[in-house]
């Protein structure tokens, strides 16, 4: 496993040699965004446990307080996402927990339409953190990108991780403050900073946190392909070109990377699954749905 990755690290490495290392991950970092990955689990009882040690580590930074150096800057910034994830499985009425339902279904069959228009079905992604990657490198693997050995999380977080390291002032103008969202007035904290984007890198390279718009631009760069992000609501397909226009491109283009987002498909919801070409097996089924419906 090791050589393995390291053979991967060399084959996305950067273009140049004398920028410094990216700094190694740090255990509570780990342990955090570990957590975070467990709530995004099927499994309710992971889910309570996850959430559970969350609160606990929140409360105990709460009265120990926190360091100012970057990498605890991040850390807090990062118990405070996973705590207020956390406090969304706290017991709620069933009137919300409906709605809720209600909502996840209007997202699917939203969702499950566009895909029949474009004769794409749903190939569902682990919901463990690494969605987002791994929906790519699936549909890398589909347009013969990359090897199919290398279709997995890995190999996009680091192509990921590369390309916006290499590229800082394509990505630091557009992410928030990591320093400015641990103090007061953290809606106006400005652009993070070139230590802070370090972490945000690194983050993306060796954790599970999630990844959105950043990275999946990122990923269409360095792959040099389209990226089309099917989703519920308005557009209902979000296009990412490598020449940075966005919505600029034929959706029906078969030489593009087509991804779904889902907000409200496991609870907790911000999942992607990937888009492949439907069989004829669910050509059919799609067909006796109609009938029926």
């Amino acid at each position: 496993m090791g050589s393995k990755k390291n053979k991967l690290k060399k084959a996305f490495s950067p273009p140049f040699q004398q920028s410094p290392p990216l700094p190694e991950p740090d255990d509570d970092a780990e342990l955090l965004n570990d957590l975070m990955a467990q709530l995004d689990s099927g499994n309710q009882t992971v889910q309570a446990e996850s959430a559970q040690v969350i609160q606990d580590i929140q409360r105990q930074e709460t009265v120990s307080g926190t360091k100012k150096d970057p990498n605890s800057r991040y850390q807090a910034r990062q118990a405070r996402k996973a705590a207020a994830l956390a406090e969304s499985y706290s017991p709620s009425n069933p009137e919300a927990d409906a709605r809720l339902m209600q909502e996840a279904k209007e997202e699917e069959s939203n969702i499950r339409r566009i895909c029949d228009e474009l004769n794409v079905q749903i190939y569902e992604i682990n919901p463990d953190g690494h969605c987002l990657y791994s929906a790519i490198a699936d549909q890398l693997a589909l347009l013969s990108i990359i090897p199919p050995a290398q279709a997995n999380y890995a190999t996009a977080r680091l192509a990921a991780c590369n390309y916006m390291y290499s590229h800082p002032d394509d990505f630091i103008p557009f992410l928030p403050s990591t320093s400015g969202e641990d103090g007061p007035g953290a809606l106006n904290a400005g652009i993070i900073s070139p230590k802070g984007f370090e972490y945000y890198c690194q983050a993306i390279r060796d954790t599970s946190e999630w990844g959105g718009e950043p990275e999946i631009l990122a990923l269409s760069r360095a792959f040099n392909v389209p990226i089309h992000v099917i989703q519920s609501g308005q557009p209902p397909i979000v296009i990412h070109n490598p020449t940075g226009t966005p919505n600029d491109g034929d959706v029906r283009d078969k030489r593009v990377v087509r991804i779904s987002y889902h907000r409200r498909m496991y609870g907790l919801g911000e999942h992607y699954n990937s888009l492949r070409p439907q069989s004829k097996l669910s050509n059919i089924s799609n067909s006796l749905q109609n009938i029926l419906s």
